[in-house]
This record gives structure tokens, sequence and C-alpha cells, in this order.
């Protein structure tokens, strides 16, 4: 059985909704495993951001890896859930994931793995 060694969340940038006004980045977090391979975790993230000036020159590298590592969760609490509810669950749904492709994770343990954010050359690019 193979580890998980860390996870990784992949950025890019929506071209089609993104100018000097407005920024969007879509996030897909994978776990990478011991024997090289990766297991996508998420591919249905993202964000924008707005404003009144120039996004591109307000927009640091430190933003879009800050901001990744928050929108691919755990999420906020809501309807009476605490955060504790809500880590519990992300990681238990992402161990899930993880148990479908055949690797043995507690979902504990993801949690304390080291989360890398990876810009793409165009998101890099439009960033300045």
């Amino acid at each position: 059985m193979t580890a998980v060694t860390r996870l990784v969340t992949y950025t890019d940038l929506d071209v089609g909704t993104t100018n000097a006004r407005q920024l969007s980045v879509s996030a897909r977090l994978e776990a990478v495993l011991a024997d090289g391979r990766s297991v996508v975790l998420l591919d249905d993230r993202g964000w924008s951001s707005s404003g009144l000036g120039d996004i591109p020159a307000l927009t640091s590298t430190e933003d879009i890896e800050e901001t990744a590592r928050t929108v691919v969760g755990p999420d906020e609490p809501f309807d009476g859930m605490t955060q504790e509810q809500m880590a519990a669950g992300h990681w238990g749904y992402l161990a899930g994931v993880l148990g479908r492709h055949g690797v043995d994770v507690p979902a504990h343990e993801l949690e304390l793995l080291p989360h890398d954010v990876v810009l793409s050359e165009r998101l890099r690019a439009w960033i300045g």
C-alpha cells in the first residue's frame, strides 16, 4: 500500500473572465503518493476577486497561495456546525476519495501533510 506524501493545489487563470479589474482562478487539489502517482481530490474549486484598482499590480503569489489553500477547504461552518465538525467532514471526504483509489489513509493524517500550491505559467505571467 502506498502512502500520501503531500497535497498540491494547482491554480490556473480563467482567461474568459479575467481582466485588469477582475481575477478568476481555478483550483485543483491533488494528493501526491509515495510511488509518484497523484490522485485528484477536488477539481471544482476556484474564486474571483475584483476591485477598482489594477488587480494584477495588487495581487501577489503569496495572496494566490493563501487563497488557494482556503478554497480547497475545509469550508467555514454553517447550519450550526462547528469548525471541528467541518474539518472532520472535509478530511473524511478526502480520505474517502483516496480509499476509492486504493489508498488507505486516516483522515486526521491528511491535514498534517505539507500542502504546496503551484501557479500555472499564465497565472504567473498575469500577476507579473
